[in-house]
């Protein structure tokens, strides 16, 4: 579990760096990918709700004052979003080949919903319009690192078998 600790904060740490110093400045087809949502549903999905969602705060702390933003907007976003893509990988079937990208367009369009909904409350300008022009193309990107996202973090984080955790629910077939 601590050697877990370590390789998930090293992850996420990495994950946000490239994303504010590199990805943010990129455009891919009018869309900017998000890698380090992207990670964290892969860690949500691997290890579950409570290391998803201790996960996003860290990582939301890390973007917020990296990028001098409103501090606690990105991590409260990336918590919630840590918190419900784990509670989706502990309550249906994470080894399912479609986990993964189906959690990560979810999450990116709740993610873009979620930050508009947030910054209209808190009376930040933010065109709705320019965002969900863009939500296709970002959508794609996202879904682009899925696949090798995903597979680098189930690598890293591999473990022989895991526990059964109370209240969880198992598919069968």
């Amino acid at each position: 579990m601590p050697g877990d600790v370590a390789r998930v904060g090293a992850l996420v740490f990495v994950a946000s760096i490239v994303q504010v110093s590199i990805l943010n400045s990129m455009s891919f087809l009018g869309g900017t990918p998000d890698l380090l949502l992207v990670t964290l549903v892969a860690l949500a999905l691997l290890r579950g709700a409570v290391f998803g969602a201790v996960a996003g705060f860290f990582a939301g702390l890390i973007v917020d004052t990296a990028t001098l933003q409103t501090l606690g907007l990105t991590s409260l976003l990336l918590t919630l979003a840590g918190y419900w893509i784990g509670r989706y990988g502990e309550t249906t079937g994470r080894d399912r080949a479609h986990a993964p990208l189906v959690s990560v367009a979810v999450v990116t369009v709740l993610f873009a919903a979620g930050s508009l909904a947030i910054r209209f409350v808190l009376g930040e300008p933010s065109p709705a319009r320019i965002v969900f022009d863009a939500l296709p193309a970002t959508v794609v990107g996202n879904l682009i690192f899925a696949v090798p996202v995903y597979a680098l973090c189930e690598r890293l984080l591999r473990r022989a078998r895991r526990p059964e955790v109370a209240g969880e629910v198992r598919l069968l077939g």
